[in-house]
Order: C-alpha cells, then sequence, then structure tokens
C-alpha cells in the first residue's frame, strides 16, 4: 500500500526521534518541522516497519475529535 492510498489529509513528513519500547504497545515521537508528533503503535508494528532512532517517517494524523483548552 502506498502512502497515496491511505485517505488521510494530515501528513507530516519527519525522523524517529526516540522509541520507548513496551511489551505490547510502544511510543514513537516523530521530530518534524512543525514540533513533536508523538504515536503510540504496537510494539509489533515497530519491528515490522524496522523503526529506529532516525528512520525517516510520515505521520498520518486523523482524528475524530480534537478538544481545545484554553490556556
Amino acid at each position: 500500500m502506498s502512502i497515496q492510498a491511505i485517505n488521510v489529509r494530515n501528513q507530516f513528513r519527519g525522523k524517529v526521534k526516540e522509541i520507548i519500547h513496551g511489551d505490547v504497545v510502544s511510543e514513537v515521537d516523530v521530530e518534524t518541522p512543525w514540533g513533536i508528533v508523538t504515536s503510540v503503535i504496537t510494539s509489533r508494528s515497530v519491528k515490522d516497519l524496522d523503526l529506529k532512532v532516525g528512520s525517516e517517517v510520515v505521520a498520518l494524523v486523523k482524528s475524530t475529535e480534537v478538544s481545545i483548552a484554553k490556556l
């Protein structure tokens, strides 16, 4: 499947900055020109995608809800 085949409008190119490995899920921080995007994905996916610090990736963001809090 190519990136073009995915129905996600918010795509941020970046590099993996940090991976916090867990038994079932892992936290992946992606550094983009606009800041850090953090994703929680299965540890199996980290392995299958061969993600490492420095890997070039695209963070695909699709949300059905966005909450806002006043500062």
